[in-house]
């Protein structure tokens, strides 16, 4: 009986190391591609993006504006949107398989027709594993600074 115990105990605690260690690799996998997308933004590079957004992406923005996924890949190769800064901090991932909230803070800087402006803010993005890849299904930014 005890070593059955013992067994069971032991097998136990390897599956929550590699339950632990699968967690990890995906709060990596999903910072970086949080960091993949602000580059593409810098770089306008709305196909990136589109790799990395669902079907039904919906986007709120700091001024209310609220975007389908069409509207918010537009927004990238609009000549008058040219961003060179975009940065995050205190970026958090709350994994709820299959899905992921990420959240943090960021600061992007730029011109938009010309006219400079600096953002600080706070955002949040909602992730759904599907087809084997993460997509970001809904983003929600907010400023805390203009």
């Amino acid at each position: 009986m005890g070593c059955a115990v013992f067994t069971l105990l032991i097998v136990g605690l390897v599956a929550a190391q590699v339950r632990k260690e699968a967690e990890s690799q995906e709060i990596t996998r999903l910072i970086a591609l949080e960091r993949m997308w602000n580059q593409a933004q810098v770089s306008r590079d709305a196909a990136a993006v589109a790799s990395m957004t669902g079907d039904k992406f919906i986007d709120t923005e700091f001024d209310g504006e609220v975007s389908d996924r069409g509207k918010f890949l537009a927004e990238f190769a609009d000549p008058k949107f040219q961003p060179t800064t975009m940065s995050l901090d205190d970026v958090r991932v709350d994994l709820y398989s299959p899905s992921a909230i990420v959240t943090g803070s960021y600061h992007a800087k730029g011109t938009y027709s010309g006219k400079p402006y600096e953002h600080f803010g706070r955002f949040t993005d909602t992730w759904v594993y599907q087809n084997g890849k993460w997509l970001c299904v809904a983003s929600h930014s907010s400023l805390t600074k203009k």
